[in-house]
């Protein structure tokens, strides 16, 4: 993961913890994506102890602390051209964190506003040149890692130090043969964990997975349980059903909540007696099951309400895995957007694509996930699809274009006398060319990109320029 780029340095940040484990409530600042190279490993700086950070543009990333008259300064070093020297600093007050910008020539930014300095708050994403600040008032763990934690198995990799303990434990659990229950909105990546378990299980069957909500109840018997030939009209052969298919491996029974009671009666003594009838036979199979649940929905709630037997829920009790959303996991996407365009990239391509405009970057951290992992595959793998070298806002779903619009807001007392003067030329090259930037790029010997790039930095609009919205 380009290791060759990074240069982390932190002895001292382990001195100033003096090798007391740190508790998870601690604040900590994560380096998400840097746009130019997604392939840049993440890291998770924890602020215990700390009073200021330091960002500033550096020839590799570097990562240091010192104390100087009582006060610990980590100084972060980011490999990223469009950084300020001395750019930016984050300073500690009792509990709370502010930022502040330090006159940086392309500023630093929240969503599509420029700031100049602001109170932290948790899960704030902060743009600074091309790269994507995660603030995080809590989960803050160990002081300083470089690269995904190691993770148990496939599918249970974050960044978070809570969910990463959470997975630990997980993974003990789904060596024993108890039943694992994954709560979590849909498209959290429920099904990611199950087959983990499943994988860490070491069961030598298959992992099936089961979508109870999505089999028409009057199918719902013969594929669960299977059925023999001539057991119903249709029933040309004989099948063995989901859930003997899952013999000495792991059965998947996802949206739970959503089994028919009839189904639920029918579970139930499959998980009793440790076998099953297929329909139209008299005699019992055994079966040796590992069963995971997954569900959006409150089981207790369901079973207060007469929708879910008392009894199977009592039966599937087991270890029980919170998954959070993605909107509340930002910490996250610098690892699940490489992941997630590398397996979008054609068999054909020469490779994944890793690189982002800035526009997308900052789209992909200010959007909210409503349906999570599930919807940011998808909108990577079309964004990679027509993509050629990088992905442009303009190739994201317009659901993310719209989170940043077209009209970015810059406190013009932030901009220097140059960068007004710019402001002022750029406004005249709009106007004069009716808002075609092809045009006012040919003017100014730039390209568009850059333009672009200036008009978001400059907080200039279109439509303060050009008196015909349709012209532009």
């Amino acid at each position: 993961m380009n290791s060759a780029k990074v240069s982390v340095m932190a002895d001292t940040l382990s001195a100033i913890a003096s090798g007391v484990r740190l508790p998870r409530e601690q604040p900590a600042l994560y380096l998400g994506l840097c746009a130019d190279d997604l392939a840049m490993p993440p890291a998770r700086c924890g602020l215990a102890g700390v009073d200021r950070v330091e960002i500033r543009r550096s020839d590799a990333r570097r990562v240091t602390v010192h104390r100087t008259d009582g006060v610990a300064t980590l100084e972060l070093g980011l490999a990223d051209a469009r950084l300020s020297q001395h750019h930016a600093r984050l300073t500690r007050s009792g509990t709370s964190w502010s930022f502040d910008d330090l006159g940086s020539k392309n500023g630093s930014w929240i969503k599509n506003t420029r700031i100049k300095t602001r109170q932290l708050a948790d899960r704030d994403v902060i743009i600074v040149g091309h790269t994507a600040l995660v603030f995080r008032a809590r989960g803050g763990g160990a002081p300083t890692i470089t690269g995904a934690p190691t993770a148990p198995a496939a599918g249970l990799q974050t960044m978070s130090p809570v969910l990463e303990a959470h997975f630990a434990e997980l993974a003990r659990a789904a060596r024993r043969a108890i039943t694992v229950e994954i709560h979590g909105e849909t498209g959290a990546g429920k099904e990611l964990i199950a087959r983990a378990v499943h994988a860490l299980s070491e069961r030598p069957g298959a992992f099936v997975a089961v979508n109870c909500g999505a089999i028409a109840s009057s199918l719902l018997e013969g594929e669960l349980f299977g059925h023999r030939r001539g057991a119903f009209t249709g029933a040309a052969v004989e099948r063995a059903g989901l859930i003997r298919s899952a013999d000495h491996g792991t059965l998947f029974l996802d949206e739970i909540a959503e089994l028919p009671l009839a189904a639920q009666a029918a579970l139930l003594r499959v998980l009793q007696e440790k076998e099953l009838t297929p329909v139209g036979s008299d005699r019992a199979v055994p079966v040796d099951l590992r069963v995971v649940t997954a569900t959006h929905q409150d089981l207790d709630e369901a079973v207060a309400a007469g929708r879910f037997r008392a009894d199977l829920r009592a039966r599937l009790l087991g270890f029980r895995v919170e998954l959070p959303p993605l909107r509340d996991r930002p910490e996250d996407l610098s690892l699940l957007v490489p992941e997630l365009l590398r397996r979008a990239s054609a068999p054909d391509a020469a490779g994944a694509t890793t690189a982002l405009l800035a526009d997308s970057l900052a789209a992909l951290y200010a959007y909210d996930w409503p349906l999570n992992i599930r919807e940011l595959e998808r909108a990577l793998a079309t964004a990679a699809a027509v993509a050629r070298d990088r992905i442009e806002l303009s190739h994201l779903p317009p659901a993310l274009r719209t989170m940043l619009g077209d009209d970015p807001e810059v406190d013009e007392a932030t901009l220097s006398a140059q960068d007004r003067e710019l402001r002022g030329r750029l406004a005249e090259a709009i106007a004069r060319h009716r808002g075609v930037l092809a045009d006012v790029a040919r003017e100014l010997g730039k390209d568009r990109t850059q333009i672009r790039r200036w008009m978001k930095r400059l907080g200039l609009r279109r439509e303060t320029v050009v008196s015909d919205p349709s012209e532009r």
